[in-house]
């Protein structure tokens, strides 16, 4: 009966020793003496590789090094798995059979066994995940994503796919990606050569790269109860910060019949659910980005879900910020959007938990949230986690259509342009309510990682869209 592959990681959990076991992967180090070889192996199945034992009488040092069994190697290993003789795992390799798929080239391969800054790792970002710190990130990137698919589908949710290329700007912020096949020379023109005529563009109208699903999510909520989206966004803003990207992955869940305070509810279970997850299934990459980035990571995510989140007004935060000893860079008045330096503040040293802010002044929010009563702030939440401030924005949606058309005049969005949206509030209109989570946020947020560009796996920000 023929060996089949078996993963690095199941190996390392494996019970079932003295046995023919076949490995394939990539060399991470090698090193020995003139009697034995120790070659360690990953194939991404895991953080930890598993030792190889090569002894010299058959695999001679020499051999080894003009086969090409050196740092990145792909290689295949033949063997018994056996008891581990030395320290840091219970088993290991006895190396039978050792097939070199491709070599690396020692003179020129970039991730040579020596510390590398982030920054250089973004100039290699084909090869950044063969890092242990990459394979971490992705590793949990990817367990994330399983656990935000897992809990809604759990919850009674149905996942929606939104338009990646759209006729609206769902924010209101004209900041986005066109999408056109017009020429760039000589496009056509309208009669009086005043514009570009976009009725002769493919869609027969300007289009662009989304920068939300919510408004779709919202048509297939007044259907089917509880909807969620999760895919690419785009915001074309020239900001070079450790906190933007101009590609980005969103989670919007949209619940009809819900309320502002359904809609925190359903916020904090999600974020708690979905760290519980990540502690509870990614402890050794974690472990690792603990002892490596971030000291207080284990213990910050620890936190979020040993506590109820803080809910509070933005007017009453805005009182708490005003009274403060600490100096903010940024001024606090009411009416004005709290800055990064503020959302951390309440969370870090105030509060000391994660904290829920509502009821935003109406002219700093979008306009599709429900007008409060007072008819000066609106039904919007922000969720405020320690180390990253705003991780969740949200709001229960403005279901009266007169309401949603005075908000709409008020800030310049064209009616006959979300004409359909309109109708949503014409024909079996009810409240319901929704929130955007950024996943780059949340991953961020989740491996301790400083900068946003080091959780996706292409970082598309101004001036950069290479691999």
């Amino acid at each position: 009966m023929s060996v089949r592959r078996s993963s690095v990681q199941d190996l390392l959990q494996s019970q079932e020793l003295e046995r023919e076991v076949i490995v394939k992967g990539w060399v991470r180090t090698r090193r020995g003496n003139k009697y034995v070889q120790f070659i360690a192996v990953n194939d991404g199945s895991g953080f930890n590789s598993i030792q190889v034992v090569a002894a010299a009488e058959q695999f001679p040092e020499e051999k080894l090094k003009a086969n090409g069994v050196e740092n990145g190697a792909a290689v295949m290993v033949r063997g018994k798995l056996v008891a581990s003789q030395g320290k840091g795992q219970k088993v290991e390799i006895q190396a039978e059979e050792i097939v070199v798929y491709g070599a690396a080239d020692q003179a020129d391969y970039p991730l040579q066994r020596k510390g590398h800054s982030l920054e250089f790792l973004r100039e290699i970002a084909h090869l950044r995940p063969r890092t242990n710190t990459f394979g971490a990130v992705l590793r949990i990137r990817h367990a994330m994503a399983f656990a935000i698919h897992q809990y809604f589908n759990q919850h009674g949710f149905y996942y929606v796919h939104t338009p990646i290329v759209t006729g609206s700007d769902a924010e209101g912020a004209g900041q986005m990606f066109r999408v056109t096949t017009l020429p760039e020379q000589n496009p056509p023109l309208t009669e009086d050569k005043s514009a570009v005529d976009y009725k002769q563009d493919f869609f027969g109208k300007q289009t662009n790269l989304t920068v939300s699903g919510q408004l779709e999510a919202e048509v297939a909520a007044m259907a089917l109860g509880k909807v969620y989206t999760f895919g690419p966004t785009f915001r074309a803003e020239n900001s070079n910060t450790a906190r933007h990207l101009a590609e980005f992955w969103m989670i919007e869940p949209e619940v009809a019949f819900n309320d502002l305070q359904d809609n925190m509810d359903l916020a904090e279970d999600f974020l708690k659910s979905l760290v519980r997850y990540a502690l509870e299934n990614c402890a050794d990459d974690l472990q690792f980005l603990n002892e490596q980035y971030d000291k207080e990571l284990l213990a910050r995510l620890q936190f979020v879900v040993s506590n109820d989140f803080q809910r509070l007004t933005y007017t009453e935060a805005v009182e708490i910020l005003k009274t403060a000893k600490q100096k903010f860079e940024f001024p606090v008045d009411w009416g004005t959007d709290l800055q990064s330096e503020h959302e951390r503040y309440l969370v870090e040293k105030h509060f000391k938990k994660p904290v829920i802010l509502t009821d935003y002044p109406k002219d700093i929010k979008a306009f599709y949230m429900k007008l409060n009563d007072d008819d000066k702030t609106v039904r919007a939440m922000d969720v405020l986690f320690p180390g990253i401030g705003e991780i969740i924005g949200g709001s229960q949606r403005e279901e009266d259509l007169t309401k949603l058309q005075a908000r709409m005049a008020a800030m310049n969005v064209p009616e006959h342009e979300l004409w359909w949206y309109l109708e949503l509030r014409k024909y079996g209109t009810a409240p319901h309510a929704g929130f955007g989570l950024g996943f780059e946020r949340l991953l961020l947020f989740v491996t301790g990682m400083a900068n946003i560009r080091d959780v996706i796996p292409f970082p598309r920000f101004p001036k950069s869209a290479e691999f």
